[in-house]
């Protein structure tokens, strides 16, 4: 019994939990709407109690219910994934893939060309409801479905739609993204060490500068050079410290990684 609304996630770890927890919490679906399969017994009950939705036991019965098929698994194990549900999907479903580098080609390779899907890029703030997602679709899902996608991963964050030959910017920029924040952070504590401060100060000043400074980013709308410069006063401190960040070629090196991670991206892909 195909059921008009019914999201269906393949895979129950971190992204997919981020998912049916996002879409629980905005109330774009409620929880009966949902369905996982998941091979990991104890996993499948602990989401089952936590958000009382329901599970598949094979692709079957979750392709009967479900007219939304997310794939939320790891790249490694997507050729797999598709196997088990190829057999069972149909033109009546919408397909989404969340698996990094895995392209619309290969998709419909296995799937069929006459299928509806959206190939989609989040990051791991997706987690907290923060993500930032970029997605794109085939020639056959329609301007409808996309806008039901861009609906199921506002959910979990900020969404943009995209050509598919920019998603490997995508993941070298935002996918990667916390990566390069992480380690920004963790510089900055180190630094606040070194400066004399006590390791948990410096990590809760740290912590609490990072959120403050993209929370005014998003919430002044001002470009991020008129906000740095209204910090930078003339011959002050943070002159001084952006001075030696610069000679560090701090701004060519983010560059440079973020093409690189792009670039890497587009090698995976192949």
């Amino acid at each position: 019994m195909y059921n008009l609304g019914s999201i269906g996630i393949v895979g129950g770890g971190q992204m997919g939990e981020a998912l049916l927890h996002g879409l629980i919490e905005s109330g774009f679906v409620t929880s009966d709407k949902i369905m996982v399969s998941e091979p990991d017994e104890d996993r499948c009950q602990y989401l089952s109690e936590k958000y009382c939705i329901l599970i598949a036991h094979n692709a079957e019965s979750l392709t009967e219910n479900c007219s939304t098929v997310i794939f939320a698994v790891k790249p490694q194990v997507m050729s797999s994934a598709l196997k088990q549900f190829c057999k069972c999907i149909t033109e009546k479903h919408l397909i989404l893939s969340i698996a990094a580098g895995i392209s619309i080609k290969s998709l419909e390779e296995v799937l069929g060309k006459e299928m509806r899907i959206v190939r989609v890029m989040p990051n791991t703030p997706a987690l907290v409801l923060a993500g930032a997602s970029a997605l794109s679709k085939n020639s056959m899902a329609t301007r409808e479905d996309m806008e039901y996608a861009l609906g199921i991963f506002s959910a979990i964050g900020t969404c943009v739609e995209l050509e598919e030959k920019l998603l490997d910017a995508v993941t070298g920029l935002s996918g990667s993204g916390p990566g390069y924040v992480f380690a920004f952070i963790e510089a900055m504590i180190d630094g606040g060490v070194l400066a004399g401060l006590p390791r948990p100060v410096a990590e809760k000043l740290v912590l609490q500068t990072v959120y403050g400074s993209v929370k005014l980013a998003l919430e002044s709308g001002d470009p991020p050079a008129v906000l740095k410069g209204r910090v930078t006063s003339p011959g002050g401190t943070t002159i001084t410290g952006l001075q030696v960040l610069e000679e560090s070629g701090f701004r060519g090196a983010v560059m440079t990684a973020i093409e690189s991670a792009a670039e890497r991206s587009r090698e995976l892909g192949q």
